[in-house]
């Protein structure tokens, strides 16, 4: 994912410009013994702490920027990116780790503002964001643009195609099935498994329900 050239695959590349906070101007924010005031930051634990984010981006000019914005706008100074160039996903995206520092709280709106941004956040700390679904599609599943369909269970907020596996024995002009593995955010499996139906009632292809425990 070309971003001006910054980073190599596999190259880990830290930012500590944010790294040691300043000290307090004119006492300002600090009690007798010259401890911050929990108060100066409205009452919240100002103590941050080391937090990782794994992402996947898609593989285009611009995306590690746009992915990196969020966590800087909401308090998080960055630490470390590394950046899995030649490692790709099954879908062609790429993996990117990475580690900042941030309070809980902002912890959790970096998390929300990432999202909002349509990065698609697949662990956040020691939580994994993603559950796992197969299940497969029959019918004229060429005629109706594949492509299409994979592009708009993609737009979903709640699922993303992690692998797709197509059989067309009669060709692509007869009736064809694809097995499709779907990640969906812990908790909306059943939101998944409905925006999957819907699209495929509109093209009027068949869901065989998910199959819990089967390796895509």
């Amino acid at each position: 994912m070309p971003d001006g050239g910054e980073f190599a695959g596999g190259d880990r590349v830290s930012d500590t410009r944010d790294g040691a906070p300043e000290e307090a101007v004119d006492g300002e924010s600090a009690d007798a013994e010259g401890e911050t005031d929990p108060a100066a930051d409205g009452g919240h634990d100002p103590s941050p702490s080391t937090h990782t984010v794994r992402l996947e981006l898609v593989d285009e000019p611009g995306q590690l920027l746009a992915a990196l914005q969020p966590i800087a706008n909401n308090g998080g100074n960055l630490l470390s990116i590394y950046h899995e160039r030649g490692n790709k996903t099954p879908r062609g995206r790429i993996p990117v780790e990475v580690d900042f520092e941030a309070t809980t709280e902002r912890f959790e709106g970096i998390v929300d503002a990432l999202r909002a941004e349509g990065i698609t956040v697949m662990q956040a700390g020691t939580e994994r964001y993603a559950e796992e679904i197969t299940l497969v599609l029959f019918g004229h599943l060429i005629d109706t643009d594949l492509s299409d369909t994979l592009s708009r269970i993609e737009a979903s907020a709640s699922a993303s195609v992690a692998d797709v596996s197509l059989a067309a024995p009669q060709g692509t002009e007869e009736v064809s099935s694809a097995r499709l593995r779907l990640e969906a955010r812990s908790g909306e499996t059943a939101e998944a498994i409905a925006a999957v139906r819907e699209i495929a009632d509109e093209k009027e292809l068949r869901v065989v329900a998910p199959l819990a425990g089967v390796e895509a």
